[in-house]
């Protein structure tokens, strides 16, 4: 079971560098870590389980943030509409993204950050994610406001980018452009 002993935290050298592709036909082992990154989100938004285990409440988790070098993510959360998106990819990248952009006006927040962090973080409105799924199957869809901020976040991971390489140093509230901030 993966728990925040795991969880490598903001300046360590794996969260700067850029997470080498899994194989594909995926490995037992890269199936196995798929399905206890995604279970380890679940865990984490159960109070009980989280109380027990101490696990701070996450929507998403990359591979290089237990410090490992794949191209790995797990995610976790409901649209404003109340679906679910429970998956885990492999290489997964985004193909196709709207100009349009938007970002969380309370800011972000991430499991390797031990701090608020204020700012915006300027991301796409929709992105089109492509990867493959624990079965091997390439899969694509399109997400849209919160589901897509999530996933490009745990993309960013495995591209070695933190959510506060986004926000703009000498204004972190300053407005973005074409952007809308996400209503909740």
């Amino acid at each position: 079971m993966i728990t925040m002993q795991d969880i490598i935290r903001e300046g360590h050298p794996t969260l700067a560098k850029v997470a080498t592709e899994v194989s594909v036909p995926l490995s037992k082992d890269d199936v196995k870590l798929m399905n206890n990154m995604l279970q380890f989100i679940i865990n984490s938004q159960s109070p009980e389980i989280a109380k027990k285990y101490q696990l701070r409440e996450s929507v998403g988790l990359a591979a290089p943030q237990l410090n490992l070098d794949k191209r790995i993510i797990a995610v976790h959360t409901e649209d404003e509409k109340g679906k679910l998106y429970s998956i885990a990819l492999a290489n997964p990248k985004i193909v196709s993204y709207s100009e349009e952009m938007t970002y969380l006006p309370t800011g972000e927040g991430c499991l390797s950050i031990d701090r608020e962090v204020e700012g915006f973080v300027p991301r796409h409105r929709r992105v089109t994610i492509q990867g493959y799924n624990v079965k091997g199957q390439l899969v694509k869809f399109r997400v849209r406001d919160y589901v897509a901020v999530v996933f490009q976040h745990e993309i960013d991971h495995l591209n070695g980018h933190l959510f506060t390489d986004r926000i703009n140093k000498e204004q972190p509230l300053a407005p973005i452009a074409n952007a809308q901030p996400l209503e909740f």
